[in-house]
């Protein structure tokens, strides 16, 4: 996604998506509308973290 995450954070008691590029804050938006204006929706991908394997 070219160096772009979206992350969902809770600031001040409202919900919010953190936009960062490249590990560097861009905004914080209250919509996914917002979010369009600094990302191509079409291009997010969810990324999924799985636990080590062996780890039982």
């Amino acid at each position: 996604m070219n160096g772009y995450e979206v992350d969902c954070v809770v600031l001040d008691g409202r919900g919010l998506l953190r936009v960062r590029h490249l590990g560097y804050h861009v905004g914080f938006c209250a919509s996914v509308a917002e979010v369009a204006r600094y990302v191509d929706l079409a291009d997010l991908v969810e990324v999924v973290e799985l636990p080590p394997v062996g780890t039982d």
